[in-house]
């Protein structure tokens, strides 16, 4: 991880805490129900989650109160427009900027010297099953001031007005309420402090609930695909939703994506793209075994890499070059079939969210690839990170060095 961390890849544009700061987090994490970090110094991201008091508590999800409830931590206008390293939904981030876009002034007030604490609230207590996930349609993001700020701003403006009122000024007992709650709180009269909740619209979501389910409501049917083989299993028993049910391995998935206008694919046009290379060369790399030169010299020579996939056995030269030799043979033998030829990693992979949706959908549906088959490492980085990750310690070194530099000369051409 360590090179990944030289390039700025892995647990970056965080922001640090330590002192006051880290006193204010847990009297955060105390409202949430939540032991204090025994950390004198970690950094958090966008909403509040700190990698190293993750690792401490031995729970990723230690600010939710389980699955249905998601909380956020603001100690900082810094964290506005952080990353999240660790979202429950696809949309956490965009509940974030909504934050910050709605109460940015008021954030940077109340951070002077108090911290905010944010809930995902979807009227949801707890889950039962995966069914209950298609009650998402709204999300209201509700707001706590730590030390009830709001409360006690009203507090010395019902003081003031008091001490202001008649004869009222020479009561010793309203002087000594002013003094301690000045001296407490400062004054809190003029401070932004008041934050209506905010009701945001949810449609189509990836949510980390029951193992990972992407509900895709915004399309022809109703779709709920599941990452959990024991959770799709469960769900399948159900007769109450007419709800179409897939696990992320299905072949009929694909399918029925591209039925739905969801996805498309131009298999023959996405032989000649950098996509196309790029799982070509993740699949020559699973594959070699007996090598003389490093992976990253193989895959940067086409000379090399040539040789090499000319000495592996007949059957891994057609599954990694499969594609090409199909469209080359069509040209004289229009009777060949795709699926004799073409590995089932490019028929899979090679498809791209459908040009009709939205971006927030396109996003959502590139990350629904990224898990249906996760051989493009880049695509792998910008939209499973987790999964990236976890991928990443099982590859050779020099592959993991091959892989970073190609992040780094295409993370500003993202698509979307």
């Amino acid at each position: 991880m360590d090179k990944l961390k030289e390039a700025g890849l892995i647990d970056g544009a965080l922001v640090a805490l330590s002192g006051s700061l880290v006193v204010r987090y847990n009297e955060c994490l105390a409202l949430l129900g939540v032991k204090p970090t025994k950390l004198k110094q970690f950094s958090i991201d966008g909403m509040g989650w700190s990698k190293e008091v993750a690792v401490e508590k031995k729970n990723n999800w230690y600010l939710n109160t389980g699955e249905a409830n998601v909380n956020a931590i603001v100690l900082s206008p810094d964290q506005n427009g952080k990353p999240v390293h660790m979202p429950s939904h696809s949309f956490d981030r965009d509940v974030m900027t909504a934050v910050f876009a709605a109460y940015g002034r008021e954030i940077k007030d109340i951070t002077k010297d108090a911290a905010l604490i944010v809930h995902l609230d979807q009227s949801i207590d707890t889950f039962f099953d995966p069914f209950d996930l298609l009650r998402y349609d709204t999300i209201t993001v509700r707001f706590t001031l730590l030390n009830k700020l709001h409360e006690k701003q009203q507090e010395q403006r019902a003081l003031i007005q008091w001490f202001n009122r008649k004869n009222n000024f020479i009561d010793r007992e309203v002087h000594k309420k002013l003094l301690e709650s000045a001296k407490k709180y400062g004054d809190l009269r003029k401070r932004k402090l008041d934050l209506d909740p905010i009701t945001l619209p949810v449609n189509s979501f990836y949510t980390r609930a029951f193992g990972g389910v992407f509900v895709l409501k915004d399309f022809i049917e109703t779709i709920l695909v599941f990452e959990d083989g024991k959770w799709f299993k469960k769900a399948t028993n159900d007769t109450a939703h007419e709800v179409l049910l897939f696990h992320v391995s299905h072949d009929e998935l694909i399918e029925t994506l591209v039925r739905h206008l969801v996805l498309e694919s131009n298999l023959k046009s996405s032989v000649r793209s950098s996509r196309y290379e790029r799982i070509k060369k993740h699949l020559f790399s699973e594959e070699l075994t007996k090598k003389e030169h490093s992976i990253k010299e193989i895959l940067e020579n086409k000379l090399l890499f040539k040789k090499y996939l000319d000495q592996m056995p007949l059957e891994v030269k057609k599954k990694i070059s499969g594609t090409e030799i199909y469209f080359q043979r069509l040209i004289v033998d229009r009777s060949l079939k795709l699926e004799e030829f073409v590995d089932t990693a490019y028929r899979k992979a090679l498809h791209r969210p459908h040009s009709s949706l939205l971006e927030e959908q396109k996003e959502l549906i590139w990350k629904l690839l990224a898990k249906i088959m996760p051989k493009d490492p880049l695509h792998l980085y910008w939209y499973d990170k987790e999964a990236f990750y976890k991928a990443y310690e099982t590859w050779d070194p020099t592959y993991q060095e091959w892989v970073i530099e190609d992040i780094l000369r295409n993370n500003n051409n993202q698509p979307s």
